[in-house]
């Protein structure tokens, strides 16, 4: 990465969000990499699934039978609409007992860390600054990043997790011998020698199938939450370009606070539908581990 004399003030201060706190105290962005570990990251994915449970197990704890309170009719709801997906999905009951919770746990889970994008992008080094660290770059929290779904290795870290429930239902469903045979002999069903001849094909197209299915559903909850990450920098920016009370740093301010709002209302919308997406597709390719070819 370039120095920060070698760029403009503005690619400067982006590269420096971009930055990770991570293990070997070198600059590293949303790259995954299996040398280093995003302290930052972990952090507030840590945080946001002890957030995540806690609230549910407030919710069934203060849970009473009658009237529900707006809390408790707010948990419920969420509760339904995911099992109610589950039993769409996924036909064995025994798997949804599960699954079910473990979607309504990833939901909220993700729902919570994308939120952190709505943060105003310098605040965590504001208060950083106030405590008087990470102002030299040789300080640990001198780069922080506070949304873990912008950094590649969360989101498909989680979609690895999918895919092993994937593999064990597809085992457990279809039995090791069956779950084989499969990889063999499905999509292109035949028989005889036409069998043997097809049995790499299957193979190779199958292990894409489960590639494709991994990499996409990561990818597609970082790519979102990383664009809209560089969104809310770029109209930083435009309160950054301050310069006194005259009619240029007027109208950037005003573009800034018109800006950044409306992309936070638009931006809720994407912070929800980017945690259905990932919970539907969860019980979605759980619900095809059931299914033969």
């Amino acid at each position: 990465m370039a120095a920060a004399a070698d760029v403009s003030p503005q690619a400067a201060y982006i590269q420096h969000h971009l930055v990770h706190f991570n293990s070997l105290g070198e600059k590293q962005t949303a790259i995954a990499n299996f040398g280093v570990i995003n302290f930052d990251s972990m952090f507030w994915s840590f945080l946001m699934g002890l957030t995540a449970v806690g609230l549910m197990w407030f919710a069934a704890r203060k849970a009473t039978s009658g009237v529900p309170g707006r809390f408790q009719g707010f948990i419920e709801m969420l509760v339904d609409m995911v099992d109610q997906q589950a039993r769409s999905i996924i036909p064995s009951e025994e798997t949804r007992r599960l699954v079910a919770p473990l979607a309504m746990t990833v939901f909220m889970w993700i729902v919570l860390m994308n939120a952190l994008d709505l943060i105003p992008v310098d605040l965590a080094h504001y208060v950083f600054h106030l405590m008087g660290i990470g102002i030299n770059s040789t300080d640990p929290l001198h780069f922080h990043r506070i949304l873990p779904t912008a950094d590649l290795n969360v989101p498909m870290g989680m979609s690895m997790g999918v895919l092993l429930l994937m593999l064990y239902y597809g085992l457990k469903i279809k039995t090791p011998a069956g779950f084989v045979k499969e990889l063999f002999t499905a999509p292109f069903h035949a028989h005889g020698f036409a069998a043997v001849l097809l049995a790499p094909a299957n193979l190779f197209l199958n292990l894409v199938e489960y590639a494709a299915k991994s990499v996409s559903l990561g990818m597609r909850l970082f790519g979102n939450m990383f664009a809209g990450e560089l969104v809310f920098m770029l109209i930083a920016l435009l309160g950054g370009a301050w310069t006194g009370f005259n009619s240029m740093s007027m109208s950037l301010g005003i573009a800034h606070i018109l800006a950044g709002s409306v992309w936070a209302i638009f931006h809720i919308l994407i912070v929800l539908l980017q945690a259905f997406i990932f919970m539907m597709l969860t019980l979605v390719y759980i619900g095809q581990a059931h299914e033969g070819h």
